[in-house]
């Protein structure tokens, strides 16, 4: 049970930081944008990264965004609704709807958090799913230790605003369309597959009636408790 939990809150983890890093909202790209997700020099056994999502589809509307991803453990939801200012995380997992909301003072407290990284633009390009995109390298420290990374993103599906709110890539004035970033011992990247421009429904950004609202804590206590 214990490692069904810690595996269930990293796969949680992923799936709560990827909308911070994506927001993508903004007006000036309605859609859907695919992203497919790979884990670069994981010492994790293959039947452990088995349990990690390998893609991910974000739904864009204005200033809203939903974030769908799959995994071994169940279906995870991400919504960003800056018109009535709360993110939701919505789980389908082990026989159990859940949600769990937060105002957006709340997810930007926590990011302020973080130290503020250096962020170098580059003039080196390349095409993304039909996108031409910038390189950008991104350095962090803490707790003594640099560490550096590169991104890609593209000015064409939106501007600063579509990284609102997000300490690492605020200063980003695109479209995150490739980047890597590591939670815990584990490196994930992620690499836009596909870029489809449609009319997504405002209900898309709501939280359905059969979801049961919750709290991170309860959550803990729910699948293995002190994890």
């Amino acid at each position: 049970m214990k490692k069904t939990a810690a595996y269930f809150f990293i796969i949680l983890s992923t799936g709560l930081i990827f909308p911070q890093f994506i927001h993508a909202g903004g007006g000036k790209f309605e859609g859907i944008i695919t992203y497919n997700i790979t884990f670069p020099n994981s010492n994790l056994p293959a039947e452990q990264l088995a349990m990690f999502p390998k893609n991910s589809t974000l739904s864009v509307k204005g200033t809203s965004t939903r974030n769908e991803s799959a995994s071994a453990m169940g279906n995870m939801i991400e919504i960003i609704n800056y018109d009535k200012k709360f993110t939701v995380t919505l789980l389908d997992m082990m026989g159990k709807k859940l949600a769990i909301k937060k105002t957006l003072d709340e997810i930007n407290s926590s990011l302020g958090k973080d130290p503020k990284p250096a962020i170098q633009i580059t003039d080196e390009t390349k095409d993304i799913a039909g996108y031409k995109c910038r390189k950008a390298i991104i350095t962090i420290s803490k707790n003594g230790t640099k560490n550096s990374f590169e991104t890609w993103y593209t000015s064409e599906l939106g501007g600063k605003e579509s990284n609102f709110g997000n300490p690492l890539y605020q200063d980003i004035d695109g479209m995150l369309m490739e980047f890597t970033f590591q939670e815990r011992t584990l490196t994930m990247k992620y690499s836009v597959s596909k870029v489809e421009k449609k009319d997504i429904p405002d209900s898309m950004f709501e939280i359905p009636a059969d979801y049961k609202l919750t709290t991170t804590e309860e959550l803990k206590s729910m699948f293995g408790g002190g994890m």
